[in-house]
């Protein structure tokens, strides 16, 4: 018997409004807009990530009363929250500094691979990482 196909897809982040996430997603990180679709009542499911669709997509929350709004930003209490892999760190890392991101560290190159951690705009810390490939 073979085991089911499953994958994680959607990952839920909590954000203070839902144009101002929606743009620095797209012109930040270069991700697509994939949905945004209006559920009533001021919700919506927006979804972005990876242009060509590759990876998990986040879908972004609009915070909506005081508990959500003291999460936004620090869904991991300060830890690095989500992963951003890339197949060509440099180039990646030099675009992300032009678009304004704020990274928290120079790269470092560990034995897993070339890394830098960056703050989305709630302070939410993520990783680029360029994975080293075992051959």
């Amino acid at each position: 018997m073979s085991a089911p196909a499953r994958k994680v897809a959607t990952v839920s982040l909590v954000v203070r409004d839902y144009g101002e996430a929606i743009a620095w997603y797209v012109e930040k990180l270069g991700f697509e807009l994939f949905e945004d679709v209006d559920l009533g009542g001021g919700k919506r499911w927006v979804t972005v990530g990876p242009a060509g669709g590759n990876g998990a997509r986040l879908l972004l929350a609009e915070a909506k009363n005081e508990a959500e709004f003291s999460r936004v930003g620090d869904q991991t209490g300060g830890r690095v929250f989500l992963f951003l892999e890339t197949d060509d760190f440099s180039r990646d890392h030099a675009a992300m500094l032009a678009a304004g991101v704020e990274f928290r560290e120079a790269p470092r190159h560990e034995a897993y691979g070339s890394v830098a951690v960056f703050a989305d705009l709630c302070g939410n810390l993520w990783d680029l990482i360029q994975p080293r490939r075992q051959a």
